[in-house]
């Protein structure tokens, strides 16, 4: 099948300080365009006030940091030039000793993501993202998808309980920008070219497109299944996509039982690394309630949620130590709006 690639943090790290805010994939039938209403207008401006806002404060936040390095490092020239010889020589040894002790520490963090991650792809849950929809997206749309990858790809290498992700589709420009990304030929994750109905087509009757648009609601993740989750960047160019994709090829239908236990706003999205989340999050706890909670942001809510948050059950200890020591740019994402690359998931009828 598709050859199978180890994981590069550094490089993933990197880009992950870098790119752009992934874009949505709604998923619901196709239509023509129309003209923006008011309220759609108002909403447009809305979105472009937040995006101004978030990128001043990445600015004062990239600044301050810099203040902050060169306030670190003048200090430290300072504590040496009033230190003898001798004390000099053991600070400079105690720095090297904390350094050597760090990198060995991630070394070791490196060395057990990778035993989780290959333990995931011989008996852990299979989760596809459907990227084979690149030939109706333009570059800039390509790149929100390849950044929303990365995401989903940080997400489950910090889990406790990773799913075995892979890419179907992967042809031309995805490829291409996928390929430019530092380390993602070392990345633990399957890359294929073909579609999966025929990548993997012994295990069709396997097949779950989460949509949606389905009446079936997902009660629990069958170690068995394969779900997949569409990747389209198509600013509400091709609703219901999907689902149409799926009963064409055959295959079974799900979505989130999300309207079971919250009420979402009027956007009624969440971004495929949300959905991707949700389901690490699912496979950690076997817990819907706390899965959607911990991931879902409040501002993706509306009226009286239909369960009392504070009733969540905590974390555990070694999971929350785990998001501690999770890097500073990967953390930061989970706290922005992420409205780009999306998949609708609507509240069950009746909420």
């Amino acid at each position: 099948m598709a050859a199978a690639t180890e994981n590069d943090d550094t490089g993933l790290d990197n880009q992950l300080n870098q790119g752009s805010e992934p874009a949505p994939v709604d998923l619901s039938p196709p239509e023509e365009q129309k003209p923006l209403s008011k309220n759609a207008q108002k909403k447009q401006l809305k979105q472009q006030r937040y995006e101004a806002k978030k990128a001043e404060k990445k600015a004062q936040e990239k600044e301050h940091k810099r203040k902050e390095g060169e306030r670190k490092h003048k200090e430290w020239e300072e504590t040496l030039a009033n230190a003898t010889e001798e004390e000099r020589l053991k600070l400079i040894e105690s720095r090297k000793n904390l350094r050597k002790e760090r990198m060995e520490k991630r070394s070791e963090e490196k060395e057990k993501k990778k035993e989780r991650l290959t333990r995931a792809k011989e008996i852990g849950q299979n989760v596809v993202i459907d990227v084979d929809f690149a030939h109706l997206m333009s570059e800039s749309e390509i790149s929100s998808l390849v950044q929303q990858i990365m995401y989903c790809y940080a997400v489950n290498g910090r889990s406790t309980s990773p799913c075995h992700l892979w890419l179907t589709g992967v042809q031309g420009e995805m490829s291409t920008q996928l390929d430019k990304l530092p380390g993602f030929e070392k990345w633990f994750i399957e890359k294929e070219s073909r579609c999966y109905i025929e990548a993997m087509a012994d295990r069709k009757e396997d097949l779950v497109y989460l949509t949606a648009d389905s009446e079936t609601v997902l009660d629990d993740l069958d170690p068995k299944s394969i779900y997949i989750i569409g990747g389209l960047v198509d600013r509400n160019r091709f609703k219901g996509i999907t689902m149409t994709k799926a009963q064409e090829q055959g295959i079974q239908t799900a979505k989130l039982p999300i309207g079971e236990y919250m009420k979402m706003s009027s956007s009624q999205v969440l971004t495929v690394n949300q959905v991707v989340e949700i389901l690490v999050k699912f496979l950690e706890t076997r817990d819907w309630k706390t899965s959607f909670f911990t991931v879902i942001p409040q501002r993706k809510r509306t009226g009286v949620d239909l369960v009392d948050c504070s009733k969540l059950e905590p974390l555990s200890e070694e999971h929350q130590e785990k998001e501690g020591d999770a890097d500073e740019s990967t953390e930061k994402h989970e706290l922005l709006e992420r409205k780009k690359v999306c998949i609708e998931v609507p509240l069950e009828s009746g909420s």
